[in-house]
């Protein structure tokens, strides 16, 4: 019986917070939405410039993160 007390179940190997897939599509999810906010905003021309790059950035980043582990 003590054998089954001293024994311990097998951990799982713990990802680094970069490598999982979770927190990293809320942060492509944000990117997305920030650069559809910085397309319709009608005050700042920097932003309406930049506002595509930061979509595709978002979307490609998304597609990449999709595929990791979970």
């Amino acid at each position: 019986m003590t054998r089954l007390i001293e024994t311990s179940a097998p951990t799982r190997q713990k990802r680094r917070f970069f490598l999982r897939r979770g927190p990293m599509e809320t942060i492509a999810t944000v990117l997305i939405g920030l650069g559809f906010l910085m397309l319709f905003q009608p005050f700042l021309l920097v932003l309406y410039t930049y506002s595509l790059v930061t979509l595709l950035a978002g979307t490609v980043m998304f597609i990449i993160v999709s595929k990791f582990p979970e």
